[in-house]
């Protein structure tokens, strides 16, 4: 691996000579933010390099022979509040194509100068942020993946560094909703697990990413059905003019996209098309018999698609889909020696496969200047199998002297399949009113279809009916989901917007019904740049769908008792108090103040510490006992965030969250969440050489401290009995562990040749090689564990490259 890294370099390094400044095309089409309506004569310029252009009757624009490197670009619109782009990458192998959104100057004569980071979605005005998608790559152990990106934001933390499960204001890894083109997505993950938000790997490829938003709480009225945070992604279209590519060879895959026009006509083509595939390197290198020193290789490939249409009433019509499949076999009984293994149980072989995908169609138009409608269908699917077998074995000493692991059979214990494949409807219709008030009404409505499937052994041995077969999941049913919404933006005067709605949420499968959620925010701007924040809202969700079809009691016909098909929705109340501050013009202050309220959770009938907000992470499944919405928590902190853009060629972001997150279980004792770490801080830098003509180099770094994650002692009796890790239940979270440190570092090396870019990049995770503790684990048979039991540790040093060509 490390000879096939530096023949790369070498090529790319000692293989180019002096040559020209490459240049290349900024094109793209201004549009009003609310109607979507084109913008006719819009201003783009460049002010560096002395160029501009004008938008035409499409309010598209081209401004060509523009040197690579990095570009501030200005769009001003008389009426509008102007924009400024800073620091936007130009390649020589790929055309900078925006889509910029304006939005009304409600004076109609005053322009003001757009602020970087200002946020998509013209109703929300706290506790959002628009990430630009090349920060996905920026950020150094990012790894390319929005929800690692999105860990870096002030009170965001990862759960896990093998995962990319994020925790939001101390809220569960479940709770983070996935949207795109108006839609929910199924967990965008490979190997993901039922009942949880993320995975080892990220299905959802930043290359067809455009810019998008990242809430983290006091949601607008547009987003229902979570508690914690949203991603809502948007899909970029493909280049339209000219046929571009891009291959990419690195550890986390070997990848192709291809982008360009359908039946060109003229300059452009009514018809865009983006398309891309990614496979496993790992996986080619087992194939190849090259040694990767493990034989749990994991697998997975994905793809994504789109095509735009420019329809002839001057609406568009787009069809695009993405999707994954991966699978993984971890045999514990292939070990000679303990070996660490974070991916799952340490007592038994696993044989695990996911897939998730969707496909949709949207249509979008500009009904008038006013008025704006757009409408998504789509089809999903996600389900996870597996197979697993239990490990009996003994230890030996060899004639080495070595102690080494002896097997005494294999039975099989467990096979399940859990599915479900959920049709979706969404359509919103967005109307200006006049220059102060703006309406959006809308509807998600989702028809879902459950298929669960799990048989597993007993392997309790204080039960009567030990080493027996019992069905646990058996259901095939269907229900609904509806969320219909309406949202209303006041802006009085330049300085004061207030965007207030009402989101409903109805699911069938339980009878739960919340039709008012009422939602405010409110945002002030005082003198010097100075910007006051407000938002609140009541928020409900659903329980992850496995719950529902769990028993482990049977009925007569051997079908299990569902004792928890009923549970209602948790609910969450939101407040937020923000204050913003420009510090010149490159960079920015922000302070968030929060107080959130839950409850409605589900906890244990019998009196317990159990409660489902400490669930969420992790590679293993959750088997609920019978459960009632009766518990509570609540989360409170301040987040401060110091941001400098990248301005001359160099960019940093500091953040540090403290906080508490506390929850009750049936037992009704206060105890702290797993989730509580009560503090977390985050410095990120990024410095850019330019060497030679057409070439930087980037220097990355990040260090993130979080306060230790809480556990409890474990029942070694019961733990024993049950062949994993049992926590007693009256101390739990009443230890914590140590608190987490980790050092990354990246570097990136770019060539622009006259039609081609090279990138090679190393992204060094956890540099330091800091241990850090996961959780506690069952390990039977294990010397080095007390009781059977040991830490686990996350991720020690990974190195991650990859090779990248624009083309």
């Amino acid at each position: 691996m490390k000879r096939i890294v530096w023949g790369l370099l070498a090529l790319v390094v000692f293989g180019t000579t002096v040559q020209a400044q490459p240049t290349n095309s900024i094109r793209g089409t201004i549009r009003d933010a609310e109607t979507k309506s084109p913008l006719i004569g819009a201003s783009v310029l460049l002010p560096e390099e002395n160029k501009g252009a004008v938008t035409d009757g499409d309010g598209r624009f081209i401004i060509k022979g523009v040197p690579v490197g990095r570009k501030q670009i200005k769009v001003t619109y008389v009426g509008y509040q102007s924009k400024t782009l800073s620091n936007i990458p130009l390649n020589s192998g790929k055309e900078l194509v925006l889509d910029v959104e304006l939005d009304l100057s409600v004076s109609q004569t005053i322009v003001i100068e757009g602020s970087r980071g200002a946020v998509l979605n013209e109703m929300a005005t706290v506790s959002a942020r628009t990430f630009d998608i090349t920060e996905t790559d920026k950020y150094a152990g990012s790894r390319g993946d929005p929800a690692r990106m999105a860990s870096n934001f002030a009170g965001v933390q990862g759960a896990d560094d093998s995962r990319n499960d994020i925790v939001v204001r101390g809220n569960s890894p479940s709770s983070v909703l996935w949207r795109m083109e108006g839609v929910d997505l199924p967990n965008p993950n490979h190997f993901a697990i039922a009942g949880t938000g993320g995975g080892p790997v990220s299905i959802i490829n930043n290359k067809y990413l455009s810019n998008s938003d990242f809430y983290t709480g006091a949601f607008p009225a547009d987003f229902g059905n979570t508690v914690s945070g949203v991603f809502d992604l948007r899909m970029r279209n493909g280049n339209d003019s000219k046929f571009e590519g891009t291959a990419q060879f690195g550890f986390l895959g070997t990848e192709l996209m291809l982008e360009g026009p359908l039946a060109k006509k003229g300059k452009t083509s009514n018809t865009s098309f983006l398309m891309g595939y990614r496979y496993s390197t790992l996986s080619i290198f087992s194939k190849l018999g090259i040694d990767i020193g493990t034989n749990a290789v994991p697998a997975y490939q994905d793809g994504f698609f789109r095509t735009h249409t420019k329809l002839k009433n001057g609406g568009t019509l787009s069809f695009w889909g993405l999707g994954g499949s991966s699978g993984v076999a971890i045999l514990i009984s292939n070990q000679i020696k303990p070996e660490r293994n974070i991916y799952g149980d340490n007592n038994r072989d696993q044989y695990f496969n996911t897939n998730m995908g969707v496909v949709g169609t949207t249509f979008q138009k500009s009904l008038s200047k006013k008025t704006f409608f757009k409408a998504t269908l789509a089809q999903s699917t996600e389900s996870q199998v597996a197979y697993h077998q239990l490990v009996f074995r003994h230890t030996e000493v060899n004639s080495n002297g070595d102690t080494v692991f002896v097997n005494d059979s294999l039975p099989d214990i467990l096979r399940y399949k859990f599915q479900i494949a959920k049709t979706s409807l969404s359509a919103t219709l967005n109307h200006r009113i006049n220059s102060h008030h703006t309406l959006r009404v809308g509807l998600l409505a989702d028809r879902i279809q459950y298929n669960f499937i799990d048989s597993a052994r007993v392997i309790d041995e204080s039960q009567p009916n030990y080493f027996q077969w019992q069905v646990r999941w058996n259901a095939r049913e269907s229900a609904y989901q509806f969320q219909p919404y309406v949202a209303w933006k006041w802006t009085p005067n330049e300085k004061l917007t207030i965007n207030t709605g009402i989101h409903g949420q109805v699911f069938t499968l339980t009878q739960s019904v919340a039709m008012v959620q009422p939602r405010l925010g409110l945002r002030y701007q005082l003198k010097n740049n100075q910007t006051i924040t407000f938002g609140s809202g009541l928020h409900t969700q659903t329980q992850p769908a496995y719950i529902h079809f769990y028993g482990n009691k049977e009925d007569a016909a051997g079908n299990p008792t569902l004792y928890n098909k009923g549970l209602d929705f948790t609910y969450a109340g939101h407040g937020v108090l923000g204050y913003e501050k420009m510090i010149g013009k490159v960079a920015q202050f922000k302070m968030e103040g929060y107080y959130q309220y839950l409850w409605n959770i589900p906890v244990e009938v019998k009196n317990s510490s159990f409660s489902l907000v400490n669930t969420g992470t992790g590679f293993s499944r959750f088997f609920p006992d019978s459960l009632k919405n009766g518990g509570t928590a609540f989360n409170y902190g301040l987040e401060f965030t110091l941001e400098r853009f990248f301005v001359k060629g160099y960019y940093f972001l500091t953040t540090v969250s403290l906080f508490e997150s506390k929850y009750k279980g049936s037992d009704g004792l206060l105890r702290n969440t797993d989730f509580n770490g009560q503090y977390a801080w985050n410095v990120l830098f990024s410095k850019e050489f330019k060497v030679g003509n057409a070439k930087f180099i980037d220097f990355g770094s990040k260090v993130t401290q979080l306060g230790g994650r809480w556990y409890g002692p474990a029942d070694t009796l019961l733990s024993n009995q049950q062949k994993e890790f049992v926590v007693q239940d009256a101390a739990r979270n009443t230890l914590r562990f140590d608190n987490y440190f980790r050092l990354d570092f990246k570097v990136n090396y770019k060539i622009n040749k006259a039609k081609v870019t090279h990138e090679i990049a190393l992204d060094l995770v956890n540099a330091l090689n800091t241990k850090n503790v996961l959780k506690l684990t069952y390990a039977p048979g294990d010397p080095t564990a007390i009781n059977n039991v040991r830490p686990e540790y996350q991720l020690g040093r990974l190195p991650l490259f990859y090779y990248k060509l624009e083309f």
